[in-house]
C-alpha cells in the first residue's frame, strides 16, 4: 500500500508545530517526510490500560490498575547496572507489592500517599504486579487503547501522536476505493478509519476501522496484479509455437526413466500453452524431489524443435551449476547447455556470450547474471524461473523481456497455500506436482530430544556401515549470547570424534570455493558426514545420502524443516530424518509432531502460514509478498478473495472506465508502470 492512494497533496514536517529541524531528521530516519507518511505510520499492536478491578484480575494478565502509595520505595541493586524498585499500594481494598527492573528513575516519581495508575503482570498468589508503566495520572475505568508505534526510541509516543492529530487536521484524504464498495460492505469513512486506527475508541470502533482498512489495502492490490496481468497479456500477443511433436515424445523415451502422471499432467498443460497465440505465464509448484526438472528439460527440448532459445534462472551458483550438469545429462549431444553465473569471466564470458547472441547455444543456465545488459539472446522463446520467490518482480521481469515474445514458466519446490498464491503471483495460471517418482520411498521421520542423541548417533553409523551418507543441519554458525543453540563447529567436532575425519563442514562465512570443495568432496562420496548451516536447503542432490540429522529443530519453520528433509529420499534406498528438539513451548512441540506425522508439503505449506504468518514463510521478509499495513493474507483469507473478485468484476465489467473511477485507473495504471518490488 502506497501513500499516492491515499493523499493527494504533500505538506512537509516543518508545517508541524513542534518540529524543529532535529525532529525532522529524527522522523526521516523512521522513512516519514511528509504529513501523508505521518497518518500513514500506523501502530502495529495495541496495549490495553482500561483500569480493571484486581479482584477480577487473572493470574498472569497484563493489568492496568489505579491506587494509592502506601509506602516508600526501596531500590536495590545487583549486578552489573541492574536493579529492582519496589514500593506498595493499596488496590481496590488489596495490599499489593509492586516492583520495577531496571528502571531506578521510577524512584522519584513514588511519593508516600499519592494516587498513581501501574500496568504490569499480575502475580495473583503473591500480591506482586511487575510493573512496566508508572503514570501519576488517574487513568480511566473505560476502554482505554493505547497504540504501539514503531519509533526506534527516536520519538517519544504521546509526541509522536500530537504530530498525528495536527497531520489529520491540515491533510485532505481522498477516497482509497470506490463508494459503491464502500456502501456494498458497509465500510467506514476512510478519515474516520485512519483516526480510529491512531485513536481507536474502544474495540468494536478498532474492529471496525481495521476492517475496512484491510479491504481497501486487499482491493488495491488485487486491482493492480489485475491490471498488470492484463497489460502483460496485452503485451503478450504472439505466434503459437510450433513444437515438433514426435521429437519430444523420442526424447521422452530417452529418459532413464518413466514419467509420473502428475509430471505428464503438466507437461500437458505448458504444451497447450505454447501453442496458444498468447504468452505462457504459469506457476509450476512440485514437492521437493518430485521432478519438476525433467519437465522443464521437455519444455526447453520442445522450444528448440520451433528453433527457440531457453533460458533458466536460479538463485545460488551451486544450484546453476546442478542444474547445469543435470540438464547436460538429460541432452546428451542433442541439445547445447551452457552455464553463465558471476565466477564465468574474461574471454570464457565474452565467447559464450557471442555464442549465444549467435544462436548456438540452446539452453542457458545461470543466476541473476541472466539478466545483465550484456546478455542477449538470438530468439529466447522459454523463461523458466527456479525457486521464483527468491527475485523480485523486476529482476523476473528483465530476463522475460529479453525475448520478445517469450512464454514464462515459474518453478518453485516450496508448496505454496492458495491464500498465499492469490496474493503473490494473482492470476497465474497454477500446475502442481503432488507425486513422487516411481521407486521413492517416503522418508521416516522421526523426532529425539538431545539426552537422546546417542541413539541417534548409533542410527547414523548403521547407515555408514550401509555404505550411505548423513547430513547434520544446524541454525547458527557460531555460539550465540541470545539462544541457546549448538553451533555447527561444535557439532562439527563432535561427529569427527564419533566419525573421525570424513566428516565435513559447511556455513554461509565460507568463500564460494571453500563451499564448492566441501560440496564436491561430499558428493563424490569422499564424506560420510556433512555438518552445515541451512545453505544446504537448496542446491544439493547426493542420492547416497540416506540421513538428516536437524539440530535444535524448533527454531525452523515447517517450510523449511521440509526443504532440508528433501535433501535425501532421493534414490531408491530408505531415508530417514531425525529432529533433534526440546521444544520449550507449545507451537514447538506441535511442529515436531506436525512434521512426524506427515510427508505432504502442501498440507505442511499450509500450517506454516498459520503458526508464522506470511512476512516469515520463505525465512526472511518476501521481496514478491505485499507489505499490507493492517491486512493480514492468513486471517483475512475470505475478505482476500472476495477483493480478487470484486478486482475481476471491476475490469472485466468496464466499471474501471466509468468517469468516476478515472481517477483510480490513472492511479493503478501509474503504480503497473513503475512497479518496484525487488
Amino acid at each position: 500500500m502506497t501513500k499516492q492512494h491515499l493523499i493527494e497533496t504533500e505538506r512537509p514536517l516543518t508545517d508541524l508545530k513542534g518540529v524543529g529541524p532535529q525532529t525532522v531528521l529524527k522522523l526521516n530516519d523512521l522513512g516519514l517526510f511528509t504529513m501523508s507518511d505521518i497518518i500513514m505510520h500506523l501502530p502495529y499492536r495495541y496495549e490495553d490500560e482500561t483500569v480493571i478491578d484486581i479482584n477480577e484480575a487473572t493470574d498472569g494478565d497484563k493489568i492496568t490498575v489505579t491506587g494509592e502509595i502506601y509506602s516508600t520505595p526501596r531500590v536495590s541493586y545487583f549486578g552489573r547496572s541492574k536493579s529492582k524498585i519496589m514500593f506498595h499500594m493499596l488496590v481496590d481494598g488489596v495490599a499489593i507489592r509492586v516492583e520495577y527492573f531496571n528502571q531506578p528513575y521510577i524512584k522519584h516519581q513514588v511519593n508516600l500517599g499519592d494516587t498513581a495508575t501501574v500496568s504490569g503482570k499480575w502475580q495473583r498468589s503473591k500480591q506482586i504486579i511487575q510493573g512496566t508503566k508508572f503514570s501519576k495520572e488517574v487513568a480511566s475505568s473505560e476502554n482505554a487503547l493505547v497504540p504501539q508505534y514503531s519509533l526506534k526510541g527516536l520519538v517519544k509516543p504521546k509526541q509522536f501522536q500530537k504530530f498525528v492529530h495536527q497531520a489529520f487536521q491540515s491533510t485532505e484524504i481522498t477516497p482509497m476505493i470506490p463508494g459503491y464498495l464502500m456502501d456494498k460492505y458497509k465500510l467506514w469513512d476512510l478519515k474516520e478509519s485512519l483516526e480510529t486506527l491512531h485513536f481507536p475508541r474502544d474495540y468494536h470502533a478498532l474492529k471496525q476501522a481495521k476492517r475496512t482498512f484491510a479491504f481497501c489495502e486487499l482491493f488495491l492490490f488485487q486491482l493492480k496484479m489485475r491490471m498488470l496481468n492484463q497489460t502483460e497479456h496485452a503485451a503478450g500477443l504472439s505466434v503459437s509455437i510450433d513444437y515438433d511433436i514426435q521429437a519430444v515424445k523420442a526424447f521422452i523415451e530417452t529418459l532413464p526413466f518413466e514419467l509420473t502422471d502428475a509430471q505428464k499432467k503438466v507437461v500437458n498443460e505448458i504444451f497447450r500453452d505454447i501453442k496458444l497465440p498468447m504468452r505462457m505465464n504459469r506457476l509450476l509448484q512440485g514437492d521437493v524431489g518430485s521432478g519438476k526438472t525433467v519437465v522443464a528439460a521437455i519444455a526447453m527440448y520442445a522450444l528448440l524443435t520451433a528453433g527457440y532459445q531457453s533460458a533458466l534462472m536460479v538463485p545460488t551458483e551451486i544450484l546453476a551449476e546442478q542444474h547445469a550438469e543435470s540438464l547436460a545429462g538429460l541432452y546428451g549431444d542433442q541439445v547445447r547447455v551452457a552455464l553463465l553465473t558471476s565466477s564465468v569471466k574474461g574471454k570464457r564470458r565474452r565467447i559464450l556470450l557471442e555464442q549465444l547472441a549467435a544462436g548456438e547455444i540452446d539452453v542457458i543456465v545461470g543466476t541473476h547474471a541472466l539478466i545483465q545488459d550484456e546478455v542477449i539472446f538470438h530468439r529466447l522463446g522459454l523463461v523458466i524461473t527456479d525457486e521464483q520467490h527468491r527475485f523480485g518482480v523486476n529482476q523476473r521481469k528483465r530476463l522475460r523481456e529479453k525475448g520478445d515474445d517469450a512464454n514464462v514458466l515459474f518453478m518453485t519446490a516450496t508448496p505454496i497455500p492458495r491464500t498465499l498464491a492469490i496474493s503473490v503471483f494473482g492470476e497465474m495460471d497454477v500446475s502442481s506436482i503432488k507425486e513422487l517418482p516411481k521407486g521413492r520411498k517416503p522418508i521416516e521421520t522421526s523426532w529425539a530430544k538431545h539426552e537422546e542423541m546417542g541413539t541417534v548417533l548409533a542410527q547414523t553409523k548403521q547407515e555408514i556401515a550401509k555404505g550411505r551418507q548423513a547430513y547434520v543441519i544446524c541454525p547458527l554458525i557460531e555460539a550465540s549470547e541470545k539462544l541457546d543453540v549448538q553451533n555447527a563447529v561444535e557439532i562439527y567436532e563432535t561427529f569427527k570424534g564419533h566419525f573421525g575425519e570424513r566428516v565435513g563442514l559447511l556455513h554461509g562465512r565460507m568463500s564460494s570455493e571453500e563451499k564448492d570443495e566441501v560440496m564436491e568432496k561430499f558428493s563424490r562420496h569422499e564424506l560420510d558426514v556433512l555438518v552445515s548451516t541451512t545453505v544446504v536447503e537448496v542446491g544439493v542432490n547426493v542420492p547416497n545420502a540416506t540421513m538428516m540429522i536437524i539440530i535444535d529443530a524448533e527454531r525452523f519453520g515447517l517450510s523449511t524443516l521440509h526443504q532440508l528433509r528433501g535433501r535425501v529420499g532421493r534414490s531408491s534406498h530408505q531415508s530417514y530424518c531425525v529432529l533433534i528438539s526440546n521444544p520449550s513451548t507449545e507451537t514447538g512441540i506441535e511442529r515436531m509432531q506436525i512434521m512426524c506425522q506427515t510427508t505432504d508439503g502442501f498440507l505442511l505449506s499450509e500450517k506454516d502460514l498459520e503458526m508464522r504468518g506470511p512476512g516469515d514463510f520463505f525465512g526472511v521478509k518476501q521481496s514478491g509478498l505485499p507489505d499490507f499495513k493492517v491486512a493480514n493474507i492468513v486471517e483475512d483469507y475470505r475478505m482476500l478473495e472476495v477483493a480478487r473478485d470484486e478486482a475481476s468484476e471491476m475490469i472485466l465489467s468496464g466499471k474501471i472506465d466509468e468517469p468516476e473511477n478515472v481517477w483510480l485507473k490513472k492511479r493503478m495504471l501509474l503504480e503497473v508502470s513503475t512497479l518496484e518490488i525487488d
